[in-house]
């Protein structure tokens, strides 16, 4: 089996998990109990939540709040930030933002949608110009899960600031922690990040924020989480998080060139006739999106699966949004016969040149055979 559906999960990273181990079979105590045990274990996951942020941001300014995933993370974000007035998102965002959005719409807040390029980034010129002394948020994705376009949040962040500095500024950056090089600035209020898009295990994700940004809590209860994110706190998913994100970062720059040769190769690999890239310059070498035009994604998708290769079609979050064709690939300006046959091949570090090769033969093959078949 090849598996280049890395954006969608990763596997865990067998050291990271055997590392945690204890925390599920020896140090398995409630961290809010009173006792030696819990205490140390609660020590533990500010040590965990101290650690992660310190690898994006200096941790005098910013610390966070552990999560069961991204998607929470991301209602948090825009459930406590976009209290009153308007809140403004890109359309190029994940489903947990824009579904949220979508709810505080109904609740009377105002959505204002910034168009993106053609490769899923957002138009950092005009977004701005959306924002107004009565805009409560701006949310903008560091990178696209479905083009892999890279966001500069650092300068949109600013810019968001220089029209209102009261404004919060959240960014979604699920693609990019543990993959892409970057710090934190003080722009930024809100930061999203999983554990198990970086070999980590699932159920475990943080909301990064500033340390004097004063939001209410999310989910009520006994109080947890610095009182913003009450639930017996998942300790082994949080160690684990924590082991999974130092490690990624001690290889960044490693894993980085290694994905950008990789992903150079794929799509040179790739038949030119029968794929389009939709991938920009500016995107995340994890993430190459390619469309055979005039073709069924999800066909081409179960045909490769027959074959031992294993890829996306877009995000895999909305696999059960019963809309055929993908919003983002559309608000990029392209048309529905190539939104249909968007593929979202995503790497890691684990896969190999030889995979890669593989890969590319199995899906030229089948999108040959597949367009013969409709000649």
């Amino acid at each position: 089996m090849i598996y280049l559906d890395n954006a969608a999960t990763t596997k865990p990273d067998g050291e990271c998990v055997k590392a945690a181990e204890k925390y599920l079979y020896t140090q398995y105590f409630n961290p809010s109990a009173l006792y030696k045990g819990g205490y140390g274990l609660q020590q533990e996951i500010n040590s965990a939540g101290k650690n992660i942020v310190s690898l994006i941001a200096n941790t005098e300014n910013f610390d966070c709040i552990f999560t069961s995933c991204g998607t929470e993370s991301d209602n948090q974000a825009i459930f406590c930030g976009g209290k009153r007035g308007n809140v403004v998102v890109s359309e190029g965002e994940h489903s947990a933002v824009l579904s949220a959005v979508n709810e505080l719409k109904q609740r009377g807040i105002e959505i204002r949608y910034a168009k993106i390029n053609a490769d899923g980034g957002a138009d950092k010129q005009s977004l701005p110009e959306l924002v107004d002394e009565k805009t409560s948020l701006v949310s903008v994705m560091h990178v696209n899960n479905e083009t892999g376009a890279v966001n500069d949040i650092l300068s949109i962040a600013k810019a968001v600031k220089a029209k209102n500095k009261y404004c919060l500024f959240h960014s979604d950056g699920v693609q990019a922690f543990g993959k892409i090089p970057f710090k934190l600035s003080g722009d930024v209020d809100l930061y999203t990040i999983s554990a198990h898009k970086i070999n980590g295990v699932k159920g475990c994700g943080a909301l990064i924020k500033r340390k004097n940004l004063a939001i209410k809590p999310y989910i009520y209860g006994g109080g947890q989480g610095q009182g913003l994110r009450s639930g017996t706190e998942n300790v082994f998913g949080i160690k684990n998080f924590e082991f999974s994100a130092v490690k990624k970062y001690t290889q960044i720059t490693e894993n980085y060139k290694i994905i950008s040769e990789l992903n150079s190769l794929l799509w040179e690999k790739l038949d030119k006739s029968l794929f389009i890239k939709i991938s920009g310059e500016n995107s995340s070498p994890y993430i190459l999106s390619v469309s055979a035009k005039g073709l069924r994604g999800e066909t081409i998708l179960h045909e490769c699966d027959d074959n031992g290769l294993l890829i996306g079609t877009g995000s895999a979050c909305s696999s059960n949004d019963k809309k055929r064709f993908s919003r983002t690939i559309l608000a990029c300006g392209y048309e529905e016969s190539v939104a249909d046959g968007v593929l979202r091949l995503s790497l890691c570090s684990e896969n190999t040149r030889e995979e890669v090769l593989a890969a590319a033969e199995i899906l030229n093959k089948v999108v040959a055979n597949r367009k013969a078949m409709m000649a």
